[in-house]
This record gives C-alpha cells, structure tokens and sequence, in this order.
C-alpha cells in the first residue's frame, strides 16, 4: 500500500514538474515507467523484491536449476523440499529437486499424511480363505491351511478329519472327529498289547492290581502294604529282597528287609558269587599258623582233617604263634670249628667222640682220637696201651 502510495505521489510530483523518468527517479534494480500523463512510475523486476524507490534486491533463486544439488527453489530461497513435505513416520527422499514420501518398511498409510505400524493379519480381514481354514501372513504373503481337526486343500476346502472309525488307520479310532491312538483308551499306568479292529488289548504291569482300561495301581505304596513273604515294596510291587541276592548255593536269611548271605556248614566260599564243598586245602585257608609257618593239611589222632603247622625250612620256633630264622642253613654259614644242626651253630664234638677220647674240630666236623698211651676205638672207648719188653738184636 504504502508503495502505491509512494508510487502515486512520484508521478504526481513529477508530472507537476514535467520531468518523468529521464531523472531516474527509482532505486536501484527498480524499473521506471512514464504514465500516460508522463509521471514516472517506480517497480521491481519480476524476481526482485524491496523498495522500488531505493533498492530492489534480486532473490537467491528463481527456480529449482539455481538451487545446487537436489535443493528446491521457494518464495526466492534455496531449501530442503523434504522439510514439511512428508506426513508423520513417512520418509522423504529428494529426487530431481521434488520431495518422495513414502512409507517406511513395515508400515504402511498416506506418506504425504502419516505412516502406521503395519499389521501383516489386515491382509486376512476379510479373510480370503474358505471355511473350516485359517488365514495367516508370511513374509507378506496370505497362506491358508486347515483348521486343527480339519483335512483337505485350500483348493477343495477342508472337512473333519474323521466322522467313523473306518475312516482311521488300523492302530487308530475316531474320537471327537480325530483319528486318535487306539491305545489312549487303556486306563492310566496300563500297558498297551495290541489293537484289534480300531480297539486297544490293554493289561496292566506286572505287580499292578486294578483295571486295565480304568487304572492300573501299584500293588503297594510301602512296606507294610506287603505280604510276610514279599516284606519289601519296591517301585509298587512286593519282593523278597532275598529274591537273586545272594551267590549259587549260598543261604538267604531276612534281617528285618536286609538279605544276610551265608554258606551252609559243610560248605565254604564267597555267599554272594558262589558256595562249593570243603577241600583238604581249605583247612589251610585262611592260615591259621603263626608267623613264618605253613599250614599243610593233615589229620589229628582220631583221624579227622585237621591243619598241621610247620615252620618254614631255616626257621625254628612255635609255629602256632612265630618262627624265627635260625642261626645257619648249611655249614658254610658257620665257623670252620663249628657245625650247622637245627639251624644252629654248634660244636660238632659235643657228644661224637667215645670215652677218654679227645675230640678236635675240623671243617665242621669232629676228629676223634685217643690220647697218647691209650688205644681203642675213639668213637666207642679209649684205654691204656699194654707194654711189653722189646728185644733188642745185637749185630755181631
């Protein structure tokens, strides 16, 4: 208004003085035009903008080629096109100076608007099934399957799996328009045999008392459940824990429930692996000698089987509690004087030689003699030597 204004009073003013625009008379950049009357009359040029009386200022841009790279030229300014383009969640991409909304990955709406989360299950609202099917979305694309208890095609459309149980396989029944296992119609804890035309033969486990097509139970829950002769409840069923517990030929005795294995008397062996008939060499097992001796079997006086204890060869001692090494085994062990006897290193004279006979040691033996003036037998008896008279023989 104010520039019209302006504008009016320039041409009026100078149409009075006659003078128009050869004084340019508007700013700078304006434009200047005479008016019929030959007033001068002050713009802007097209793209310009300000004071046509002072200065008009050119804009950054006039369109988008002015602008670098994909900018947008707008009311004279170079600008992001995507700034205030695209509605909420959109993403905006600047092709060839023009903002591209569009919708972000997994969502979905008017980009120029606003973007929500996508819900891949509107794509089966209405759903594009048949009946009796289900409609579900994978990776975007609409996948129809039968309803559980239905069978068929998504082409020919589905029906119950089974109405009799002819239309089952020969292990199975029809139950609830199900082909079931025949054998889930045995009671609970039974044992499942065989199937006979779609029907289960059912029994229950061994030790288990009950039905077999109701329920099966455990023939006891503890101990005092149990018959005197099966005293012990394991795992449901009453047993004789005597029942494989002990060895062949073996004793099984009940200590309260504790199995007590034994030999019987005229047997002997290991109770839990195997009882067989005493031997002669049992006697000596285990050996009841003392230290340093062996046991051989042998007999008392009345002639029964009895262990016999011995020490062993170059021991001596009691060899029902301890034998101890002797002394020597042999002569060479003992001084040359000395002789080896009961594993013993003794003089060999001791008792050797006969009366009045001397007796020396040597190499482990005794040498008996009798003493000068004495004859006899050394070994039996020495006595004094008779004299008689030489004769003497004279040379003539």
């Amino acid at each position: 208004m104010y520039m019209i204004v302006l504008t009016v009073l320039l041409a009026c003013t100078w149409a009075v003085q006659g003078q128009g625009c050869s004084r340019s008379p508007c700013g700078t950049n304006a434009i200047c035009r005479e008016t019929v009357a030959g007033g001068p009359v002050c713009s802007c040029p097209p793209g310009h903008s300000g004071d046509p009386t002072i200065y008009c200022r050119r804009p950054e841009c006039l369109d988008h080629t002015e602008c670098i790279g994909n900018m947008a030229c707008r009311s004279g300014s170079c600008v992001n096109p995507c700034i205030g383009s695209c509605g909420q969640n959109a993403n905006c991409e600047v092709r060839n100076h023009v903002a591209a909304c569009s919708c972000p990955a997994g969502y979905t709406g008017d980009p120029f608007l606003y973007c929500r989360r996508a819900d891949p299950e509107e794509l089966c609202h209405p759903s594009p099934c048949g009946p009796n099917m289900k409609c579900s979305v994978q990776n975007g694309v609409i996948n129809c399957s039968c309803l559980p208890g239905f069978i068929g095609s998504p082409l020919g459309g589905c029906r119950h799996e089974c109405e009799s149980d002819g239309e089952c396989g020969g292990q199975e029944f029809c139950k609830e328009f199900k082909c079931v296992s025949s054998c889930s119609q045995c009671g609970q804890g039974a044992s499942c045999i065989r199937t006979t035309n779609h029907r289960p033969v059912c029994e229950c486990p061994k030790g288990y008392i009950g039905s077999a097509y109701t329920d099966c139970r455990p023939e006891c829950y503890s101990d005092v459940d149990c018959p005197s002769n099966r005293p012990a409840c394991f795992y449901g069923v009453c047993k004789n824990t005597c029942d494989g517990a002990c060895g062949v030929g073996a004793d099984c005795n009940l200590r309260g429930l504790t199995p007590v294995c034994s030999c019987p008397r005229t047997m002997t062996g290991d109770p839990f692996i195997n009882c067989r008939p005493f031997t002669a060499a049992d006697l000596c097992e285990p050996n009841p000698c003392g230290t340093n001796a062996q046991c051989i079997p042998g007999h008392d006086n009345t002639g029964k089987e009895r262990p016999v204890c011995k020490c062993f060869p170059g021991y001596t001692g009691n060899p029902l509690s301890h034998c101890t090494r002797g002394e020597c085994q042999s002569d060479d062990e003992c001084s040359d004087n000395r002789s080896c006897l009961n594993y013993q290193c003794i003089n060999p004279c001791v008792g050797q030689c006969g009366a009045a006979a001397t007796c020396e040691a040597k190499r482990h033996l005794a040498v008996c003699k009798c003493p000068h003036g004495t004859d006899g037998d050394a070994l039996v008896s020495c006595r004094q030597s008779r004299t008689y008279p030489v004769a003497r023989y004279h040379r003539k």
